[in-house]
Formats: structure tokens, C-alpha cells, sequence
């Protein structure tokens, strides 16, 4: 298992990245409301398929719809082979709740980057 490693934006200047090469099972700790963003980039040959899941979600209220399931993960979707995608991470804050792992990516680099 992998723990994605943050880089700390805050200040001025550039940063050196802190890339996580990405297994089977992978976790980050997410941080509400500070402006995380995770960047997936498929340094494969063929596409990948990441998934996102907090151990905790179940159900969120929507707005018009009603209860929506969120225990099945956010899927960043199909990410072709040298594609890099960036996921602001409060946009998806209902499928980070309890224990995230990240599944789906075996062989990918990861970024997570820290505003604060």
C-alpha cells in the first residue's frame, strides 16, 4: 500500500514535488475545505480506470434528487496512457469521508497538493 505523500503549497516560490508511485491499494489523508487537489498521471502504457473511495460514505442528501449513494467511490473515469488528471478535491468531499483508498491505478504517479 502507498500513502500519497502531500507537498506543501503555502509561501512563495517553487516546490519540488512530492510523486508517489501508485500500487494496488493507496490512501491520503483529505483535508475539508483547504483546496487539496490530487493529480493522477498514468505513466503506463495502457489506460487505467482510478478509483476513489472513503471507507465511510454511504448516502448524501442532494438537493432536488434526494438521497444519492456515494459508497461505491468517485471513478476519475478511463485516463489513457500519459494523461494527467487533476480532481480539486472538496468537489468530491462526499466520497472521502473515513479511510480513502485509491484503487485502480497500479502504475500511475500521484501529487497531492497542499494550499495551506
Amino acid at each position: 500500500m502507498a500513502t500519497i505523500a502531500p507537498t506543501l503549497m503555502s509561501g512563495s516560490g517553487q516546490r519540488t514535488l512530492a510523486e508517489t508511485n501508485l500500487t494496488t491499494f493507496n490512501s491520503f489523508v483529505y483535508r475539508p475545505g483547504t483546496g487539496q487537489i490530487l493529480i493522477l498521471r498514468n505513466a503506463t502504457g495502457g489506460t487505467l480506470t482510478p478509483l476513489i473511495d472513503g471507507d465511510g460514505g454511504t448516502t448524501v442528501p442532494v438537493q432536488g434528487i434526494g438521497n444519492v449513494s456515494v459508497a461505491g467511490g468517485y471513478s476519475v473515469g478511463a485516463v489513457a496512457a500519459g494523461v494527467t488528471k487533476a480532481i480539486p478535491l472538496d468537489t468530491i468531499s462526499a466520497y472521502l469521508q473515513g479511510v480513502i483508498n485509491v484503487t485502480g491505478c497500479s502504475g500511475m504517479a500521484a501529487n497531492l497538493l497542499n494550499p495551506s
